[in-house]
């Protein structure tokens, strides 16, 4: 029992999480099963007929999300799938249709704007409104589903996630949090209402950098249901050996988590205090903009810190004289990434953005490189 006697803490949940009852003989967490088909004589029911709709690996991944997503619930459903992508089109292009409305970050994901556009071609409106400052209360009115990427990506804003999720219940709209930067250890969006928990499992969730995974987890009826319907026409589904990856991985989870938050948190005080930069954002810093409304709704506040620096050539610079952090993309590893995030083109960021993600090295050893690569790269 954790403290507060509510049931297991997270480290034990999230080592424990999907496992099969013990059987002799068995091993703890069974290997991945590789099976286009089942056998199958007779009627074709019960839980295995085709790889397309269910795999023994993919159950116990699912299980074992939701248990981290919704401790405790009952009437929780989840579905894993190809990627975070996958997983987001599955929800948004399963819940409208032509003439509805979507309300949608104009801050978040930079594969956003490419979501917007293909439901536009499919005749649905899409209106978008900033994340901090709960920006997106003001265009709910009729629409059919609000998305929220809470802290956004790459700008780390946060909005009142019961705040959006009260207001757009009463107006008869669905609500999906992306919550892949937080991961379920740091916000739990069922918790706070919302019908939709959404994630790219390539992040924080697994942590290594070696798989695309995404998950959709929703409570039981027919908003989820849709969902599992969606993924069964454009078949976005895992491979048993991703699936089985991110099961193992998530024993480390919480053990991950810690680290990189309390790691994040020492490099973030360290930038603060640099000249050079500007634009610094954290929740976890008792001065960010968002760190209020994050601590009333977040139990951890991630691995990513972004900031500016004065130009794209002093950005390049200062990646390029890093020796402990890997000019890479994408987050939440545990080897430290930076990345310009203007090379992109699809954020609305200053050619010199950083978005940092603080992996598991030592905080005294990372901050040192952080600091020395700031002052080699100096104009």
């Amino acid at each position: 029992m954790n403290d507060a006697g509510e049931g297991p803490g997270e480290g034990t949940r999230a080592v424990r999480a999907g496992l099969p009852e013990p059987v002799k003989h068995e091993p703890t967490l069974p290997g991945p099963v590789f099976a286009a088909h089942f056998h199958l004589p007779g009627d074709p029911t019960g839980p295995y007929t085709y790889g397309r709709d269910e795999n023994p690996t993919w159950t116990l991944l699912e299980r074992a999300v939701g248990e981290l997503e919704a401790p405790g619930e009952d009437g929780v459903e989840t579905l894993v799938f190809a990627s975070g992508m996958a997983a987001i089109s599955a929800v948004l292009f399963s819940q409208v249709r032509a003439g509805d409305a979507v309300v949608l970050p104009d801050d978040g994901y930079q594969a956003l704007p490419l979501v917007r556009a293909q439901l536009e071609a499919f005749g649905v409106e899409v209106r978008t409104a900033p994340t901090g400052g709960d920006a997106q209360l003001e265009v709910l009115d009729g629409a059919r589903l609000l998305w929220i990427e809470s802290p956004s990506n790459p700008g780390l804003d946060v909005c009142d996630i019961r705040r959006l999720v009260e207001a757009a219940h009463a107006r008869g709209a669905l609500v999906a949090v992306d919550n892949t930067l937080a991961t379920p250890l740091g916000q739990r969006p069922l918790e706070l209402g919302a019908d939709f928990a959404v994630a790219s499992g390539t992040k924080q969730l697994t942590g290594h950098g070696d798989i695309l995974l995404g998950y959709v987890v929703g409570r039981a009826g027919e908003p989820m249901t849709a969902v599992r319907r969606w993924r069964k026409i454009v078949g976005a589904i895992p491979g048993p050996m991703e699936a089985w990856l991110a099961h193992r991985s998530l024993a480390t989870l919480q053990m991950r988590v810690d680290r990189q938050s309390a790691t994040a948190l020492k490099v973030a005080e360290a930038l603060r205090a640099h000249p050079d930069v500007t634009g610094l954002r954290y929740p976890g810093l008792p001065d960010d903009p968002s760190h209020k409304v994050a601590s009333q709704q977040m139990r951890r506040f991630g691995c990513v810190v972004s900031f500016t620096l004065s130009t794209r050539a002093r950005a390049d610079r200062f990646l390029e004289a890093l020796r402990l952090v890997d000019d890479a993309t994408s987050f939440g590893g545990v080897r430290s990434t930076a990345e310009r995030r203007g090379r992109w083109g699809g954020d609305a960021v200053p050619e010199g953005f950083i978005r940092m993600s603080v992996g598991a090295e030592d905080p005294e050893d990372l901050v040192a490189d952080v600091l020395r690569a700031l002052e080699e790269s100096a104009d």
